[in-house]
C-alpha cells in the first residue's frame, strides 16, 4: 500500500488539499485531527480535568472512536455517534491541541492511524504523520501558511458557514496559540520530518496547492 504523510500547521488546508489529492489519486483520505477533536469533545462534554492522568485514563477507558467512510467521505464516531460536525468548533480545537501533547491518548489512536495506512492506499494528515505516525511513508509532505493567510482562510470558512462569533484578530491569535502549542510539546512536536517536502501555500489557490502536492507525489512514485 502507498502512504503519503501530509503534515503541517492549523489552518494551512491540509484537509481541504488532501481531500482533492485523494479524489484525483482514488485514495483513502484520513484526517487524523478529527479523532484528536473527538477525545477533546469526550472531555469536554464529560468535565475531564486533562491535567489529571488517572482521569485522562479513565476517560480513554470509556472512548470509542471509529472513523467510517459514507458515500466516500470520512465520518468520525464517538461511542457510537457521528461527531463529524459537532468537532467542529473553536473549543474543541483549543482542547485538542491540549489532549494531542498527551502521550497515553496519541499511543490510544496509533494503532487505528496505522491499520487504515497498512489496509488501504492513503493520504493522511495531521502534525506528527511523518515523524511518528507513518515514518516509512513514500511521500512526505510538510504543508504550511503565512499564520495571517491561515487565519483569513478560517474566518472565510466561518462566514460561510454562517458563524460570526469568531472575529478574524481572535482567530489569528488562536492559530498563533496553536503554533506555539504544537511546536513546542514534549510529545510529538510539529516539525517536518527530514526526508520530507516542505510546500508553502500562501499565495495559492486549492488548485494551485493541489498541483504541487501532485507533481511530489508523482516525483516520489514512479
Amino acid at each position: 500500500m502507498i502512504s503519503i504523510a501530509i503534515d503541517g500547521p492549523a489552518g494551512a488546508g491540509k484537509s481541504t488539499i488532501a481531500k482533492a489529492v485523494a479524489k484525483q489519486l482514488e485514495y483513502i483520505y484520513v484526517d487524523t485531527g478529527a479523532l484528536y477533536r473527538s477525545i477533546a469533545l469526550n472531555a469536554i462534554n464529560s468535565g475531564t480535568n486533562t491535567d489529571n492522568e488517572a482521569e485522562i485514563n479513565e476517560l480513554l477507558n470509556n472512548t470509542k472512536v471509529e472513523i467510517k467512510f459514507i458515500n466516500g467521505e470520512q465520518r468520525v464516531f464517538l461511542n457510537s455517534q457521528d461527531v463529524s460536525d459537532k468537532i467542529r468548533t473553536t473549543e474543541v480545537s483549543m482542547m485538542a491541541s491540549k489532549v494531542s501533547a498527551i502521550a497515553t491518548v496519541r499511543d490510544f489512536l496509533l494503532e487505528l492511524q496505522r491499520g487504515l495506512a497498512r489496509e488501504n492506499n492513503v493520504i493522511m494528515d495531521g502534525r506528527d504523520i511523518g515523524t511518528v505516525v507513518l515514518p516509512q511513508a513514500q511521500v512526505k509532505i510538510f504543508l504550511t501558511a503565512s499564520a495571517q493567510c491561515r487565519a483569513k482562510r478560517r474566518y472565510k470558512d466561518y462566514l460561510a458557514a454562517g458563524n460570526t462569533q469568531e472575529s478574524y484578530e481572535q482567530i489569528l491569535a488562536d492559530i498563533q496559540q496553536r503554533d506555539y502549542n504544537d511546536s513546542h510539546r514534549a510529545v510529538a512536536p510539529l516539525k517536518p520530518a527530514e526526508d520530507s517536502v516542505v510546500v508553502d501555500t500562501s499565495d495559492d489557490t486549492l488548485e494551485q496547492s493541489v498541483e504541487k502536492i501532485i507533481a511530489v507525489v508523482n516525483s516520489k512514485i514512479k
